[in-house]
């Protein structure tokens, strides 16, 4: 009786550790939907783009077929959670990474979900299976960007030019005027006065005494003077171009641009917080306690947080790095990044310009209150998929027959920017 009850238990276990085992398979199987390749995207270009690519080398190996060469899905999912915990262990294919990439170690991501890094592994077989096509031929116009002067400015000029064009018209046809006069009198019998007035040469003092030349340059003087003033109170908390030198030399075009590493990779709380935050030295040191450790501007990083590159430790003196701020509204103003980025999916160069073109950042927009309400006025409503505005959006429709734009959800009411 005891020999069939044990063997009923071991039948029992087995069959536990059978649906066990393969319940675990099944979860680390990498999915092959499209909402599971979306968030492994989303995960990818948020951390994993600033060390690795699909296809090439960067600062960590290329990811294309990790899957096959790694001993296994599970392997990789400890990998990414604890990378540090791998090598210590003494595994062999983990130290082979270490040790191929200069002892750089990957940043460990212990948030991060099974199902989280399955979805990048989903996005990077995706993209592993596409095929290289050519890029395609620049376009042929100069694309318009967000900068440029102020409305009132561009008027000024052009209502300032045009008037200058009419008044040396207006010489020219008069000197002609004068000349046919002259023709016209010089056939007449003329007293020797009224021939001495008639022919009369013009010299530098005439000129200058005459009355339109008076009437000339004080015209000039006033609206020259009238159109700086106008520039300098439309300009006033404008600080469009605005482009400090910072204590450091970081440059966007290098990071952002040729290393495409994701704004938010850096900015921290563009996703969550009102400010997009100044990126803490810490981040910087994912990649720098490895990467141009001689460089000069690194080393003013590592005085900054007290860190010995030699032995690898910190000693504790810190002192903060003071950074220059560049783009800063009046305390009058609210404006919310996590509004804008995370709901309404605004880039970033939608406001900053071509970030990943710039080795020094300026502020590329005039970020007036003129030149937000113009963006709410233009900007269009995401509604897809959103239950929320279903019925405002169809009581929309049937009343102004085009799309809402967020002025239409409040965009322009004073008490959103200023409280």
């Amino acid at each position: 009786m005891m020999k069939d009850r044990l063997s009923d238990l071991v039948k029992i276990l087995t069959i536990v550790l059978f649906v066990t085992t393969s319940i675990t398979s099944f979860s680390q199987e990498i999915p092959t939907d499209a909402a599971a390749i979306s968030a492994g995207e989303a995960l990818f270009n948020g951390n994993c783009k600033s060390c690795h690519r699909v296809k090439q080398k960067l600062v960590g190996p290329a990811l294309a077929g990790v899957e096959g060469r790694a001993p296994s899905i599970a392997w990789i999912l400890e990998w990414v959670k604890n990378p540090a915990k791998k090598i210590a262990s003494g595994d062999e294919y983990a130290n082979k990474i270490y040790n191929e990439y200069n002892k750089s170690q990957m940043t460990a991501f212990t948030s991060y979900t099974d199902a989280q890094i399955l979805s990048i592994l989903a996005y990077v077989k995706a993209e592993a299976s596409k095929i290289d096509l050519p890029p395609p031929p620049p376009p042929g116009g100069d694309v318009a960007g967000g900068g440029g002067s102020g409305v009132p400015s561009s008027y000024m000029n052009t209502i300032l030019g045009g008037m200058i064009l009419i008044l040396v018209l207006m010489l020219i046809i008069l000197g002609l005027i004068v000349n046919a006069l002259k023709r016209f009198l010089n056939q007449k019998e003329l007293t020797a006065e009224d021939a001495e007035v008639v022919n009369s040469p013009y010299t530098f003092s005439s000129i200058t005494r005459s009355t339109g030349f008076i009437f000339l340059v004080t015209f000039l003087v006033v609206s020259i003077g009238f159109k700086t003033v106008i520039d300098g109170l439309y300009s006033i908390g404008v600080q469009q171009d605005y482009q400090p030198k910072q204590p450091i030399a970081f440059s966007h075009k290098l990071h952002a641009g040729s290393y495409e590493i994701d704004c938010k990779y850096c900015h921290t709380g563009v996703m969550k917080g009102k400010q997009a935050n100044i990126p803490s030295p810490n981040i910087c040191m994912n990649c720098h306690t490895q990467i141009k450790q001689e460089s000069p501007e690194i080393q003013k990083i590592y005085s900054a947080i007290g860190y010995d590159p030699k032995t690898a430790s910190y000693t504790g003196k810190q002192k903060p790095i003071e950074w220059v701020r560049i783009h800063n509204l009046p305390d009058l103003a609210y404006f919310n990044h996590a509004q804008h980025v995370n709901v309404g999916g605004i880039e970033c160069q939608t406001c900053h310009g071509p970030i990943q073109e710039m080795e020094v950042v300026k502020q590329y927009s005039l970020l007036t209150m003129g030149w937000c309400i113009d963006c709410h006025r233009k900007t269009d409503v995401n509604t897809k998929d959103n239950a929320y505005y279903d019925k405002l959006n169809e009581l929309h429709l049937f009343a102004k027959k085009s799309k809402m734009k967020v002025e239409d959800i409040g965009g322009l009411e004073c008490a959103k920017c200023h409280y």
